[in-house]
């Protein structure tokens, strides 16, 4: 039986961690970003702005646009997040790539690949349009979370393995 614990210490299985350090990050990051870019390709040509369609009495697809981070944080800032928040994108992508150059443990490499392959897509919408097009939006009693889109999810379920990676890694003892 496999533990989690040795799946956050292993290299990715079926590929040698020597021959191809980085293809299986990279190859992980590209299927992130080719979703996330289609997606919102399908929502911004086929929807009008403002766009609500209910799904379920709890998730509608939406079009809307974020000029903003995470929960349109800073998104009324007059424009200069634009450039900010692009440049952060493009930094986090730089440095993630070299990151996946490396021989990780199998957990610590998709989430570093969930993690480019969300900066990639956001950031790039950011450079194109200068805004995010988001569409996944849950509501319950009223309350609705921000809406996001593949992207986001790739950034916080990478954010979130990368946390459990950390917590799960075994350190060498000292004597």
């Amino acid at each position: 039986m496999v533990s989690i614990t040795s799946l956050a210490a292993r290299p990715a299985p079926g590929i040698s961690a020597d021959r191809y350090p980085s293809a299986v990050g990279y190859w992980i990051a590209g299927v992130i970003f080719l979703a996330d870019q289609a997606s919102k390709y399908v929502v911004y040509e086929f929807t009008p702005y403002g766009w609500v369609q209910a799904v379920t009495s709890f998730f509608n697809l939406v079009h809307v646009w974020n000029y903003g981070a995470a929960f349109s944080f800073l998104a009324d800032a007059g424009g200069w997040q634009r450039f900010f928040f692009g440049g952060i994108a493009l930094l986090v992508s730089t440095l993630l790539i070299y990151m996946l150059r490396k021989p990780l443990a199998m957990l610590e490499r998709l989430s570093y690949a969930m993690l480019l392959g969300g900066a990639l897509g956001n950031g790039l919408d950011r450079g194109v349009r200068g805004y995010v097009v988001d569409f996944l939006d849950f509501h319950v009693f009223g309350w609705h979370w921000p809406a996001f889109n593949v992207a986001d999810i790739g950034i916080v379920c990478g954010a979130a393995l990368l946390v459990c990676a950390s917590l799960l890694q075994t350190r060498p003892t000292t004597p």
